[in-house]
């Protein structure tokens, strides 16, 4: 049995993908829940932010040795064997980094081109696109991780699509904004269409010992980040943004009919949860290195910082919550009542 996948994406930058899913890899550790963070942006931004440079340096080496993602796939790369086990950077009790990498970039070619091989039932391309799902596998097991919570990069290159076909689920942070919903009615699309052509590739395997991902990519739901708020409502700016979201998210990633045109952000069952700007928290909590809900008197949450760094964990523990409830806790509630269910 996989240990299940979220990857968090959207193919539009800027909406705070990479610092939520760096928050709720510490938010179920807090939780007593064990995590793999991985990072498969090869901008590497998730790594930067749990690791400070000295340790990136001595991960990164030389060019040579490596203790990465791209260091796991390159013997895979180079053509002279297959994946190796991936270094897996501790961070806390039961938290672990899949270090990402720059050099990641370096494999966007080779995935474009053992895509089209693998409609041939080429072996090779199987094993060059099943690489992620292989090693974030093998890296879960070692950690006893509960879940794999993956990092992507804001576009729809070959990396993220195989990235996504290692996913068992998405979720899809959004800003309140034109462009969040543009990227929408790409995305939705896209999904579908990458999740189709996996399902066709996978049956024309001619390898059985060759164990892939089912790459069934399921839509949990979609986050908005941050929103400014005025006395706990939106500002008027985002307000018209907010409530196209239901709609288009609904009908584009979906396929579903249009829910009611009043529906709001905060009564639609597809949106998963807000999270707020939380305005200074966050440049305090970058310099501090650590998540906003860790912060205390002596990294300067002071008065009414106090009351916000509370606020802040409530929010990531209700999201947490969701996400899981919707994923990996639903998933394993209907493996234990296939077991329990009698014999004919």
């Amino acid at each position: 049995m996989s240990i299940p996948v979220v990857a968090f994406f959207n193919n539009k930058g800027g909406v705070g993908k990479t610092s939520l899913v760096y928050h709720l890899s510490w938010i179920y550790s807090d939780m007593g829940r064990r995590v793999l963070a991985a990072d498969l942006d090869p901008q590497a931004n998730l790594t930067a932010a749990f690791l400070d440079d000295d340790r990136l340096e001595e991960l990164w080496g030389d060019g040579v040795q490596r203790m990465t993602v791209f260091d796991a796939i390159d013997p895979l790369l180079r053509g002279i064997g297959d994946i190796s086990d991936a270094h897996c950077e501790p961070i806390d009790d039961k938290l672990t980094l899949l270090v990402g990498d720059l050099e990641l970039a370096r494999f966007e070619d080779e995935l474009s081109l053992q895509w089209p091989q693998a409609a041939d039932g080429k072996e090779r391309a199987f094993r060059v696109l099943s690489a992620f799902w292989r090693l974030t596998q093998r890296a879960a097991e070692r950690m006893m991780a509960e879940v794999v919570l993956l990092d992507l990069g804001p576009n729809l290159g070959a990396i993220n699509r195989v990235a996504l076909i290692a996913s068992d689920y998405v979720v899809i942070p959004l800003g309140p904004d034109l462009f969040s919903l543009q990227g929408l009615k790409n995305l939705g699309p896209t999904l579908r269409m990458w999740r189709e052509q996996w399902h066709d590739r996978v049956a024309r395997n001619k390898e059985a010992h060759l164990d892939l991902p089912a790459g069934s990519i399921v839509p949990l739901g979609y986050v908005v980040l941050q929103h400014a708020t005025h006395l706990n409502r939106p500002v008027r700016a985002y307000d018209r943004w907010m409530r196209r979201i239901p709609e288009v998210y609904a009908t584009e990633v979906l396929e579903k009919p249009a829910p009611p045109e009043d529906l709001e952000v905060k009564d639609d069952p597809l949106c998963l949860g807000q999270l707020k700007h939380y305005r200074s928290l966050m440049p305090m909590a970058q310099e501090a290195r650590k998540p906003i809900f860790h912060l205390t008197t002596a990294d300067g949450a002071l008065g009414a910082h106090v009351k916000a760094v509370m606020s802040a964990r409530r929010d990531f523990e209700n999201l947490a919550r969701a996400i899981a409830t919707r994923s990996w806790d639903q998933s394993t509630r209907k493996r234990k009542r296939r077991r329990s269910k009698p014999a004919d």
